[in-house]
């Protein structure tokens, strides 16, 4: 119980951080700032190349949002 205890504090911090990741960049997206949505894709893909390498979430799942979200920028 405590093993898993101290897993589920890591994989949520990992998944909050993801999930900050998103909630901002498409908050840029929203506001038609395409050159600092550029700029922030790094980041948004190592918050999500970190959360699958940790097993937060599945290799497939994370290749999925990346490529969605990415999409944003050109439509």
């Amino acid at each position: 119980m405590r093993s898993s205890a101290r897993k589920r504090v890591s994989n949520l911090i990992r998944k909050d951080a993801m999930k900050e990741a998103v909630k901002s960049y498409r908050a840029l997206i929203a506001a038609k700032k395409m050159d600092d949505a550029k700029k922030a894709l790094p980041g948004l893909y190592q918050a999500i190349d970190k959360a699958a390498k940790k097993g937060v979430i599945k290799p497939n799942t994370a290749s999925r949002r990346k490529s969605r979200l990415s999409r944003l920028i050109v439509s």
